[in-house]
């Protein structure tokens, strides 16, 4: 069987969760309201995420519209939540459904000390009985899809079993997917930035997840760099797909136009080819409303740093951005004029390239 008709069997028998098609990854301080707004000009189909939010403060904070606000666009959108104790995520995956998300994920892959302390994240990886009463307590509680994301094990954790076994817990508790980092997390002696490099990346742990489980939507996430790259994942594994979805971070974060490639490649929709200005354009109307609102035009456009990524003028772009946009009266016309540095780099590359054609023909 081929990648193109394993991506379509998945296309048409799932796609039900985040955990099949192509993801955004949540990450925290990045994938705030105003990036998936600007992601989602880039990509119709892609699962989007919002920051981790933790049960402690959607309880305690008195203040949903902050931690929850979001705008329709983004849809399908997922709410991230990090907690542990069952009754609390049950509370907090209902103000997920009241306020539109798509999908409930649970956070059990974040290695942060600070997480750590209060029984969120990767820790819970020691804890799975405690993780499937979690989600059985949510899957109660909302009609939307409640999916997990984790890693493939913990600090001295070496044998696919427990692995499978923490899945096999998540199954039985009634999870609609699960996404895998394909690296361990080390609690002590390795930062988080540390924990997204050095652990060694074992993808056919989590090939051998979806083998186990053939009817559990399973999605791979770790050190894949591009979604044309991500499809090597959807490759054949006895007439099943070996792994359902793929979820990149950083890589769209850094360089946001792969986005534009997701459509086709895992979605088989033919989107209308964009350009990057007709994005920019695009996105106007929602920086004036922000901005008419009493917000900064800095918050939408420090997630746009990346949009010229390798093109003629990409870091004019950047720097103009970056020393411009913050300034407190900084408004629209930011963004055209960074913009407008790039158009004359790359109509003087033109120029200087017709010249030097002219040139050698002489």
């Amino acid at each position: 069987m081929q990648v193109t008709d394993i991506k379509q069997k998945i296309i048409k028998n799932n796609g039900l969760t985040s955990a099949s098609g192509f993801a955004v990854a949540p990450m925290l301080d990045w994938t705030d309201r105003h990036c998936r707004v600007f992601h989602r000009l880039l990509s119709n189909q892609a699962w989007l995420y919002s920051e981790m939010v933790t049960t402690g403060a959607l309880i305690y904070g008195n203040n949903l519209p902050r931690f929850l606000g979001h705008n329709p666009i983004d849809a399908p959108v997922v709410l991230q939540l990090g907690g542990s104790d069952p009754k609390d995520l049950a509370t907090c995956a209902k103000f997920g459904e009241e306020w539109g998300y798509s999908e409930i994920n649970l956070n059990v892959g974040c290695p942060s000390d600070r997480v750590q302390n209060n029984l969120i994240g990767a820790c819970l990886m020691a804890h799975p009985a405690l993780v499937a009463e979690g989600v059985a307590a949510m899957k109660s509680a909302v009609s939307i899809p409640v999916t997990v994301k984790c890693r493939i094990g913990i600090d001295e954790q070496e044998d696919l079993q427990t692995l499978l076994d923490f899945v096999g817990s998540l199954v039985n508790a009634g999870v609609d997917g699960v996404i895998i980092h394909a690296r361990k997390a080390w609690l002590q002696g390795l930062s988080p930035k540390e924990n997204r490099d050095v652990p060694p990346l074992n993808y056919a742990w989590v090939h051998q997840v979806k083998r186990a489980f053939p009817a559990l939507e399973v999605s791979i996430n770790g050190g894949i760099k591009t979604p044309q790259a991500g499809l090597a994942h959807l490759t054949d594994y006895e007439g099943l797909p070996a792994v359902d979805g793929v979820m990149l971070g950083r890589a769209i974060y850094e360089q946001p136009f792969l986005l534009t490639e997701v459509d086709s490649l895992y979605y088989d929709k033919q989107k209308t080819p964009i350009s990057r200005y007709e994005i920019l354009t695009a996105l106007y109307p929602y920086i004036e409303a922000h901005l008419q609102q009493g917000g900064r035009v800095s918050h939408i456009t420090r997630h746009m740093m990346g949009l010229f990524h390798g093109c003629d003028g990409g870091r004019l772009w950047r720097r103009y951005l970056s020393e411009n946009a913050c300034k407190p009266e900084a408004g629209i016309e930011v963004v055209e004029q960074a913009y407008q540095l790039v158009a004359n780099e790359i109509q003087r590359k033109a120029d200087y390239e017709a010249a030097k054609a002219m040139n050698n023909e002489g």
